[in-house]
């Protein structure tokens, strides 16, 4: 079998590991590549002729849509027309194999196909079950619809994200769906770790909404509305919580924006050295905070008048944390990126040689890789159903001519 076939490097933590999607477009499906590059053997399920949404989405190369062999990475594509009960049988077949189900169907749909986590259950005791809603399995708005931008917004992150006279912004990529299927990857790991320690697992409903993760994440609004009766506002690139007296983006003379951040009482008075004021006068967070304007206005005029070499140069001799805010031209030239191994060059049969992130996390001992770019729809569909699940040449002749796969 070639490596085309299987991962055969012997690298990733979770060699072995067995999951198959019921998912499209990102926050599953990006569960599912969290796993996936690290050794997983991940089955995407996609219908017969168009695929996974996100086949069509994105920027393009000469009617090549990039997205996707990024998204799609290191993953089997196979076909399934789940709307046929000879294609339901076998996607409860790829239950019956996986030890890992990932699902995004809304819940009516889900039941009415047998990918319940009741019929789960049923079919595979031992499975771990994700299922991603717009809204969760629980709640009265179970079958409404859902993206990853109404998460965001339900979360209350895009409510803090902005200037205080501007409108709540959203962030410029699929920020609640990225997010989701990070904790969804996060979940499914959790509930693995008590499968190989429990000797009486049985099986895990890991039932996880979009807003859920980003409000997670926002760790103080909750106790801040409860307690102090306050609901948080915009305060643009400040953080409404932070100890820090100054956060801020700056243009510089050459049109760089830099990003500054000093987040304790010596990196802020760095800062007031820098611009020619006496050090000892913002000893505490108290004199900090009240002339933080003044410490903002200073830093915005200082930065104009230099280039972003000279800033980020004088920045780090003061000891001051900067950054140029970076474009994806900028990430593709760091340094620093490069030293990390972070943007790797993969083969792909459509484009030639593409680049894309690494597999990250790095992992020193047994990293995972990046083998395969996203696959042609339904490239796996002999490798999975035939090598892996066992159906015969006849059953699978038969679900090929009856549209089925």
């Amino acid at each position: 079998m070639s490596d085309d076939q299987r991962n055969t490097t012997g690298q990733g933590q979770l060699r072995g590991l067995k999951v198959v999607e019921f998912a499209h477009v990102v926050a599953g499906p990006l569960a599912g590549s969290m796993l996936a590059d690290q050794g997983a053997d991940v089955v995407h399920v996609e219908p017969p002729g168009a695929g996974d949404a996100a086949r069509a989405m994105g920027p393009r190369r000469e009617g090549v849509p990039l997205w996707f062999k990024v998204a799609a990475r290191n993953k089997r594509s196979v076909t399934l027309d789940l709307h046929h009960a000879a294609g339901r049988e076998v996607a409860h077949r790829l239950v019956a194999w996986a030890d890992v189900v990932i699902v995004t169907l809304r819940a009516g749909r889900l039941r009415s196909w047998g990918l319940d986590w009741e019929a789960v259950h049923r079919i595979n005791p031992k499975a771990v079950l994700l299922q991603i809603s717009g809204f969760g399995a629980t709640s009265s708005q179970a079958d409404a619809p859902g993206f990853g931008k109404m998460g965001e917004a339900r979360s209350g992150v895009v409510h803090l994200t902005g200037h205080p006279d501007g409108p709540p912004v959203h962030t410029g990529f699929s920020h609640g769906d990225a997010v989701t299927g990070l904790m969804g990857a996060y979940a499914v790991l959790a509930a693995l770790h008590r499968r190989d320690n429990d000797p009486g697992f049985d099986g895990e409903w890991i039932d996880l909404a979009l807003f859920e993760p980003l409000f997670r994440l926002v760790e103080w609004q909750v106790i801040v509305h409860d307690q102090l009766g306050v609901v948080p506002q915009r305060t643009g690139n400040q953080l409404a919580v932070a100890p820090a007296a100054v956060i801020n983006t700056y243009r510089s003379r050459d049109e760089q924006w830099i990003t500054v951040t000093s987040a304790t009482l010596r990196s802020v008075r760095n800062v007031a050295r820098l611009l020619g004021l006496p050090g000892e006068e913002f000893a505490t967070s108290e004199q900090q905070h009240a002339r933080r304007e003044e410490l903002d206005a200073g830093l915005r005029s200082w930065v104009a008048d230099r280039s972003a070499a000279e800033c980020l140069e004088a920045f780090a001799r003061a000891e001051v944390v900067a950054s140029r805010v970076f474009d994806a031209a900028d990430i593709a030239a760091d340094p620093v990126y490069a030293e990390r191994g972070d943007i790797v060059t993969v083969d792909d049969p459509d484009l030639g040689e593409v680049r894309m992130q690494a597999v990250i996390p790095h992992f020193r001992r047994r990293p995972g890789r990046v083998w395969r770019t996203g696959p042609a729809l339904g490239q796996d569909n002999d490798l999975v159903y035939r090598d892996w699940l066992g159906l015969s040449e006849r059953e699978l002749a038969d679900l090929e001519k009856n549209d089925v796969v």
